[in-house]
């Protein structure tokens, strides 16, 4: 069973993206190197940097934290940036 995180990256004007993959280090290099792997929205978007990352149980978990996190406003994603927020107190997540 392999690790799975959600992760979040801020691209040059400041936009939030978010993601999830079982190797933060190997995915934000995709995405800084542009095509063909990194995400198509990130592409032309740099520099960008790397503002969050969080371990979950597994895939499921990652898929749904990602989904929640992509529908908060950006208030909330930037305190969750800041480590003001936490995911666990943040989440119900039933797997």
């Amino acid at each position: 069973m392999s690790q799975w995180f959600v992760y979040m990256v801020r691209t040059a004007r400041g936009a939030l993206y978010t993601g999830i993959t079982t190797d933060v280090p190997r995915r934000f290099a995709e995405h800084q190197a542009g095509a063909p792997k990194g995400a198509r929205s990130l592409r032309g978007k740099g520099p960008l940097e790397l503002v969050f990352s969080a371990e979950t149980r597994d895939r499921v978990t990652a898929s749904k934290l990602e989904w929640q996190i992509k529908r908060w406003p950006r208030r909330q994603k930037e305190a969750l940036v800041r480590g003001e927020l936490s995911l666990p107190d943040l989440t119900t997540l039933k797997t």
